[in-house]
């Protein structure tokens, strides 16, 4: 089609929902064409409501979020909007299919609903069903249902639940801000009489934050629901139904519930037909209030829903008898079964994501239990899932199934938030394909309505450190924006209550707030991503008095030297080199890490000051951001380019982060690739340097070094999980060490994101898609044809549409192909250089393959170590060797040795192993002269 056709509009609503939360919400459209060079010149925009039709027309290419041009909307406003394009060449669209926006916001103090729950509860976190009824008199227009908790909750009508949503209304600072569900219940209602029952457990408002002794609630020991059905009836009038203490409450089949523990329910209490009109219910008692809680706001975020469902892959018998299943696949959710048997039958399903020597691996788990318990009715085949936690597991064990076990019985529920998936890689190598597939998995997991750290141990809290660093990925994988705008929000709330200081986790459970670099950055990190990727400004700007905040904490701690000294720093966490109980202690200095980052920060502040036309405080910050430029470096970098900290995170940050000069890059990168190299191209780095290691090395030349480090499998490494049969990104780089055995520290998960944040650097350096404007607008096409790969691509969802970038190895020459979505354009730079400018279209082009580094013809114990490491296929030969005849050496030689070019593999070897098996190393290398001279 050469005519320009909108096929899709976007508000902020969530995914696979109409539902706006503000009166006034920005608007995005994509326009298709085959016409090349496409650029919007104008758009009409033309409004139904109620009312009458509105129309505004935009002038220029502005088609992402577009300032809404219309009078506000009204709370349960139903509106829809089409949109039509006209074309820089003069064509105009046809019409888009009419978008619903629908208004799910309350109107000011109109929420009138009180919290309630249980009158006695029977212990911590007692979960609850909780009903009434009311009369339907006339002909409904539309009834809407805005409903929250401080825990989680259910609601039916009718005998129907309202929605397929789970674990709503998710987890916020309950004491400052609390979310709404707003849901179209017309359809459920009938004239006369109707109920409305709610199912309630506590999950995150009830749960035992902290770590050991001091695990408690923080936000009170019962749970507790609030609910406002307006109905509008055809006439014109309306009525509304809250929750009060007229409401009639009981404990239910649901015994007991929590995220830690999982879930005990006896299915032989029976409350069938407690959501329907005419239910028993004068043996249950009058709510009563609880705590009040803020009037909640409507939702931004995704919904949390059943995403996916997997079978059994494989039953196991383990060496203790029990049996285990395996779902392949390491994943958050919880199981469902079918089953048969004797009404007080108790089946037990414990979870967890690995096996030690045969048995279930709970060890990680630390003090969750990760247990559900269901106990038969005996009413025949019954159907049981968990409703209001999970559990993050690959493997479950089974207890106190009657009879045979089929295992098509049972299926495990994949749930996390529903966000649109906007970003796929692919290459020709298996292990990094795998890689990929493990990383986003690991942001599905771990995605649960707030960004966590891991999804299975009595933690599972926001740890702002870690989507500082995967938020990049994260972008380009998902529709992250409503996600992590909406956690934002939760972010500026704690921060305030520690007056500037941005907590480790949001929300905030761990008492009181304190500064911790590369965490709290978090702050200013975050919302510049989201300007990035998504041209977001507004929440740019509404995030800018915390990333200030935050900016202005920093120089405070920082003081007149402008460097952050002296105090508790998390610094480059899981350094592989650091011991288990230690994971702070990094080979890069804290203080270095964190000097970098008040660097960062200040710097971002500048920038967000520059782009929202805050000159006053671009000029202020800058000036600042230049001053801590000066104090790193005089303070951590020689005149000669050498880290006072000679560790890969140092140079890595000091390039990345813009600190050290141009000019400067190039003794640095060589330093850093040397290290790498020295470190048998095995990862040296922990939270902070693993996402910008790749970007450093590849930014000053070193694109070898780059690929060997993502190529090696030996531990430890990206790879190295993998061969371990990894499904997730691992939060240790040897979670499980080469034995089987599992890691011996008491921090231990298998899914754990943030060392997947090297997926940004697949998407935009090795396969070259990139954003060089915010949002896209203009993208950066620059793939990197890495040797030992024959092709990668990536294909990203912009807001303007989708862009693709990809290479292949092909008759020894590199062919490149790209898309550029409507009314963007790309610069483009080819392998070999050359570069081109293009407008919108399908493209290809060719370049020439550069030409392999051959190894060197003859290799022997008089070899440098460091021609070894550089040459596979000799170093592979020296470990067969040393593996066959002292495999302690081998191990050795893997783990401790210092690869120098001043140093040969000789003398290196001659006091681990004897004159035979040195005899018989240099005989296999003498063999593999001998292939690569032909002799």
């Amino acid at each position: 089609m050469s005519t320009p056709a909108v096929t899709r509009i976007s508000t902020d609503a969530p995914y696979r929902s109409d539902t706006v939360a503000t009166p006034e919400p920005p608007l995005g459209w994509i326009v298709v064409t085959d016409a090349n060079d496409w650029m919007q010149a104008s758009a009409e925009l033309e409004l139904t409501r109620p009312s009458g039709i509105e129309t505004h027309t935009v002038q220029g290419w502005d088609s992402t979020r577009v300032a809404w041009p219309f009078a506000p909307l009204l709370p349960r406003e139903d509106a829809s909007l089409r949109v039509r394009v006209t074309g820089t060449d003069g064509l105009e669209g046809t019409w888009s299919e009419p978008r619903r926006i629908f208004a799910g916001f309350l109107a000011a103090r109109e929420w009138t609903a009180t919290a309630i729950g249980l009158p006695d509860p029977e212990g911590i976190a007692q979960p609850a069903v909780l009903r009434t009824e009311f009369d339907v008199a006339g002909d409904v227009v539309r009834a809407t249902l805005y409903a929250t908790a401080v825990g989680v909750y259910q609601a039916a009508v009718n005998g129907s639940d309202v929605d397929d949503q789970v674990m709503k209304p998710g987890w916020t600072p309950y004491a400052a801000r609390t979310i709404h569900e707003t849901t179209d219940v017309t359809a459920l209602l009938v004239p006369g009489r109707n109920a409305l029952g709610i199912r309630l457990a506590g999950a995150w408002a009830t749960e035992f934050f902290g770590f050991r002794e001091n695990a408690r609630p923080q936000y009170g020991s019962q749970p507790r629901v609030a609910a406002q059905l307006v109905i509008d009836y055809a006439d014109g009038s309306s009525d509304t139904v809250i929750s009060d203490e007229s409401w009639r409450v009981a404990t239910g089949p649901l015994v007991a519930s929590g995220l830690y523990q999982g879930e005990t329910y006896d299915a032989r209490i029976d409350v069938d037909g407690f959501a329907a009109p005419g239910f028993d219910d004068s043996a249950w008692a009058a709510a009563a209030p609880g705590d009040a809680f803020p009037a909640p706001e409507a939702r931004t975020s995704p919904f949390v829903r059943r995403i996916q469902e997997l079978p059994v892959q494989e039953v196991i018998t383990t060496p203790a008898g029990k049996t285990v299943l395996d779902f392949g696949q390491n994943l958050v959710g919880r199981l469902r079964i079918r089953v048969s048997g004797p009404a007080g039958t108790t089946i037990t399903l414990r979870h967890a994501e690995v096996l030690e020597h045969g048995e279930l691996g709970t060890r990680p788990l630390r003090a969750a239990a990760a247990t559900d318990l269901y106990t038969l009715a005996g009413s025949g085949v019954e159907e049981w899932e968990p409703e209001f936690t999970f559990h993050g597991f690959r493997y479950a064990e089974i207890d106190g199934w009657p009879g045979d076990f089929d295992p098509a019985d049972v299926t495990a529920v994949v749930i996390h938030s529903d966000m649109e998936r906007t970003g796929w890689f692919e290459t020709s190598h298996p292990l990094v394909s795998q890689l990929h597939e493990n990383i986003v998995w690991g942001l599905r997991g771990n995605f649960l309505y707030l960004p966590t750290d891991c999804p299975q141990r009595d933690e599972r809290l926001g740890w702002t450190g870690d989507i500082q660093v995967f938020a990049p990925t994260a972008s380009f994988l998902y529709d992250v924006r409503g996600f992590l705008d909406s956690w934002l929000v939760d972010l500026a709330i704690e921060q305030e209550v520690g007056d500037g200081v941005v907590p480790f986790v949001v929300p905030n459970v761990l008492g009181p707030a304190r500064p911790a670099a590369a965490w709290g950055d978090a702050a200013t990190v975050v919302p510049w991503v989201l300007n990035e990727r998504y041209g977001d400004v507004a929440t740019l700007e509404r995030q800018y008095p915390s990333m200030q905040a935050w900016t202005d904490t920093l120089l405070d701690l920082a003081g007149e030297r402008r460097l952050w000294e002296g105090r508790f720093q998390f610094g480059d966490w899981l350094d592989p080199d650091a011991p288990p109980e230690q994971p702070a202690n990094a080979k890069t200095a804290g203080d270095i890490v964190a000097s970098a980052h008040v660097f960062l920060s200040t710097h971002n502040l500048a920038r967000a000051a520059t782009l929202l036309g805050r000159t006053d405080d671009a000029e202020h910050y800058g000036r600042i951001a230049e001053e801590v430029r000066a104090a790193f470096l005089a303070e951590y970098v020689t005149p000669s380019g050498r880290m006072v900290s000679d560790a890969q995170t140092a140079y890595a940050m000091a390039i990345v982060f813009g600190i050290a000069p141009e000019e400067q890059h190039g003794v640095l990168g060589a330093r850093l690739a040397e290290l790498t190299r020295r470190s048998g191209y095995r990862i040296g780095t922990g939270f902070v340097g693993t996402p910008i290691i790749q970007d450093a090395l590849t930014r000053t030349g070193h694109v070898a070094t780059a690929t060997r480090l993502l190529t090696q499998t030996e531990n430890p490494s990206w790879l190295y999980p993998v061969t371990m049969g990894a499904t997730t990104i691992w939060e240790r780089w040897d979670s499980m060490l080469e034995d089987g055995t599992i890691n011996p520290g008491q921090m231990t998960s298998f899914n754990h994101y943030a060392f997947g944040a090297i997926g940004d650097w697949l998407h935009r350096v090795v396969a070259g898609l990139a954003p060089a404007a915010p949002g896209y607008a203009q993208l950066r096409i620059q793939p990197t044809p890495i040797a030992g790969f024959d092709s990668a691509s990536a294909e990203h969802l912009t807001p303007y549409g989708t862009a693709r970038s990809g290479w292949r190895r092909e008759n020894g020459r590199i062919r490149i192909d790209a898309v550029v979505p409507a009314n963007t354009t790309a610069m483009v730079v080819l392998p070999d250089g050359a570069t081109h400018e293009v407008g919108s279209g399908a493209y290809e082009w060719d370049a020439a393959d550069s030409e392999p580094v051959s190894p060197p013809a003859t290799v022997g114990l008089a070899s440098s170590l460091a021609a070894i490491v550089d040459d596979p296929e000799a170093y592979a030969a020296v470990l067969e060797v040393l593996e066959a005849g002292k495999p302690e050496a081998a191990r050795t030689i893997r783990t401790k040795t210092q690869w120098l070019e001043g140093r040969d593999l000789g003398e290196s070897i001659s006091n681990m192993v004897g004159p035979d098996v040195q005899d018989a190393v240099a005989q296999r290398l003498a063999q593999l002269t001998a292939v690569r001279s032909g002799a």
